[in-house]
C-alpha cells in the first residue's frame, strides 16, 4: 500500500555549490565522494544527478521524523570530522513530469559549515530538463517520514 503523500509548492533556489562541484569550501563535489559511501551502506544514489535541488517551501518548515536511511559518522572529507546523514524518499514534479528522489539531510549538529534554513529541502533526483533557479515545482513527501509545519511568525 502506497502512503498518502503531502504535496508542497516550492521554488528552486541557488545552493552553496558544495554538493555538485567545487566551491569556496571544498575543491571537489561532496556528493561525488559521499555517494560511494552511501551505496556501501545500502542506499544507491548512483543513477541520480550529483548535485542537490535546493527547494524553498516557505511558509513551511520541515523536520526529518522517520527517515528510511540514517548513516552515522560518514568520513567523506579530510577537511573536517565525519558527519551524519539521513534520507527520505520523495517525488519532485516539474513541467508535468514526476521524478523519484531523496531528501538529503546532513545533520546540522555534525556539520561545520553551509547550514540550511529549515524551509529549504535539499533533494537528490535525476537531472530535470529546463529546471533553473527561480522555477516553481512541487515536492511530494511522506508525512510519516518528514514532518511539515507552518513557520511561526518571527522565525
Amino acid at each position: 500500500m502506497t502512503p498518502e503523500l503531502l504535496r508542497l509548492q516550492g521554488i528552486l533556489c541557488r545552493g552553496y555549490g558544495v554538493a555538485g562541484g567545487a566551491s569556496q569550501d571544498y575543491p571537489y563535489g561532496s556528493l561525488e565522494r559521499q555517494i560511494p559511501i552511501f551505496k556501501s551502506r545500502g542506499l544507491d544514489l548512483e543513477p541520480l544527478y550529483r548535485g542537490t535541488l535546493n527547494i524553498d517551501i516557505r511558509p513551511f518548515v520541515f523536520e526529518m521524523r522517520n527517515p528510511q536511511f540514517t548513516f552515522r559518522a560518514v568520513a567523506w572529507s579530510d577537511l573536517h570530522p565525519p558527519e551524519d546523514f539521513s534520507f527520505a524518499g520523495c517525488r519532485v514534479a516539474f513541467a508535468g513530469v514526476d521524478y523519484a528522489g531523496w531528501i538529503y539531510y546532513p545533520h546540522p549538529e555534525t556539520k561545520r559549515r553551509n547550514f540550511q534554513d529549515s524551509s529549504l529541502l535539499e533533494v537528490i533526483a535525476p537531472r530535470i530538463p529546463n529546471l533553473v533557479v527561480g522555477c516553481a515545482l512541487e515536492v511530494f513527501v511522506d508525512p510519516a517520514r518528514v514532518s511539515i509545519a507552518r513557520r511561526e511568525a518571527g522565525e
